[in-house]
């Protein structure tokens, strides 16, 4: 596609954001399989399920568009999901691949919150308003997806990396509990 104005690079925008939501799609259940705390399975799976929601969006934004999603590969979201992939082969503590796991995904959030922020300035700029509002609504959720992925770092996961196979976290004596799946 020849992009001549703002409308084709909102068009192609959205393309590559559906590409990437549906290789996320793929990809989540590795990534809960892998997961040794239950509470990061559980955020992983909630975010799946959002996804799915973000698909739907997608495709009725472009729908209302007279367009399709489809036809384009987002290869920067390739990118960083095959580095998530090459962590998942890692021969590691439960515990390290845990905080490795939430590294990877914090880095696919990052990318996803960067591509709505750019689509929803353009859907405004462009005079879609309900567009815009769906693409924030999705944003938003992009945002307490890191934010949540956040908490499980900082509160537990880390911390509990830092303790594999002996080592000591700094400024905690007494580590919080963390539910395994194992």
């Amino acid at each position: 596609m020849a992009l001549e104005n703002l409308h084709d690079l909102y068009v192609e925008k959205l393309k590559d954001l559906y590409s990437a939501e549906n290789q996320i799609l793929k990809a989540l259940p590795k990534m809960i399989k892998s997961a040794d705390s239950e509470e990061l399975a559980r955020a992983l799976q909630e975010h799946y399920n959002v996804t799915e929601g973000h698909v739907r969006r997608l495709e009725q934004i472009a729908s209302n568009l007279g367009e399709s999603p489809r036809g384009k590969k987002c290869v920067g979201m390739e990118g960083l999901l095959e580095e998530g992939k090459e962590l998942l082969k890692e021969k590691v503590e439960p515990e390290v691949l845990d905080a490795g796991i939430i590294g990877a995904a914090q880095s696919v959030e990052h990318y996803e919150m960067a591509g709505y922020g750019t689509a929803r300035a353009f859907a405004q700029m462009l005079g879609h308003q309900q567009a815009a509002q769906m693409l924030q609504q999705t944003l938003d959720e992009e945002k307490d997806a890191d934010k949540t992925l956040t908490m499980l770092a900082e509160n537990m996961i880390n911390r509990m990396a830092a303790e594999a196979n002996g080592g000591e976290a700094q400024g905690m004596t007494q580590p919080p509990r963390m539910s395994q799946r194992r």
